[in-house]
């Protein structure tokens, strides 16, 4: 099976469900979390995920979520794969921002080749990181493993290097742009949280600025 053999409603859903399995450490995807970034009705997922699983391209038992089998996973990594491309193209090539490439990446991935998806990759010289910091699968299905840790987890006063940011939100992405922090910054939560506000500050620049306690799950480092 090819990914083009399949709707293009078909292909969302297998890349929203290894993306949300991905940022929670392998934990299965939730219904509700599926039918929220799909924009969709749980009822209607839920239709949705019996078709992809008599399809053999999932597995759902009631009440613990949803998962990819192993096609459905390979399937999956061939979109993230002509997502973060694109977005990459967008970003170094047309001069996007990295609030404005998912959008458009979005609509594209779905009409692409695999050729032009090839000669994307040739052309940027075969990157491994999206402009969000995320890893880029192999033509072959291979993609690093960034670890899970997010800065909600981070302790006052210990400096962590930003690995990527979910492009989730692309207010917080603008916000972050600001103030100089992408992959590869490294700040310091300078505080405890207070009214849901934390002080952060850039290591290399000394700015300080606020965050919200729920953008930081948003936000993979490393320690």
């Amino acid at each position: 099976m090819h990914i083009s053999d399949l709707p293009d409603k078909t292909q969302d859903y297998l890349k929203t469900i290894w993306d949300i399995t991905d940022r929670n450490g392998g934990q299965p995807a939730t219904l509700g979390e599926i039918a929220e970034i799909l924009e969709q009705k749980t009822p209607t997922a839920s239709e949705a995920i019996k078709r992809l699983a008599a399809r053999d391209l999932v597995h759902h038992e009631r009440y613990s979520g949803v998962t990819l089998t192993a096609t459905g996973r390979a399937l999956a990594l061939e979109m993230v794969r002509r997502h973060r491309l694109l977005e990459t193209f967008l970003h170094d090539v047309l001069g996007y921002t990295w609030d404005e490439v998912h959008e458009d990446a979005d609509l594209l991935e779905h009409a692409a080749s695999d050729r032009l998806i090839a000669r994307i990759d040739a052309h940027l010289g075969h990157p491994r990181r999206d402009p969000h910091g995320d890893p880029i699968p192999t033509a072959e299905g291979l993609i690093d493993d960034l670890g899970h840790t997010t800065l909600a987890t981070a302790v006052p006063g210990v400096t962590v290097t930003i690995t990527r940011v979910q492009d989730i939100d692309p207010e917080l992405l603008r916000y972050l742009a600001e103030h100089g922090v992408v992959p590869g910054s490294r700040i310091t939560i300078a505080r405890e949280p207070f009214a849901g506000i934390v002080e952060a500050v850039v290591e290399e620049t000394g700015q300080r600025f606020p965050l919200a306690v729920t953008q930081l799950p948003l936000i993979t480092v490393q320690m």
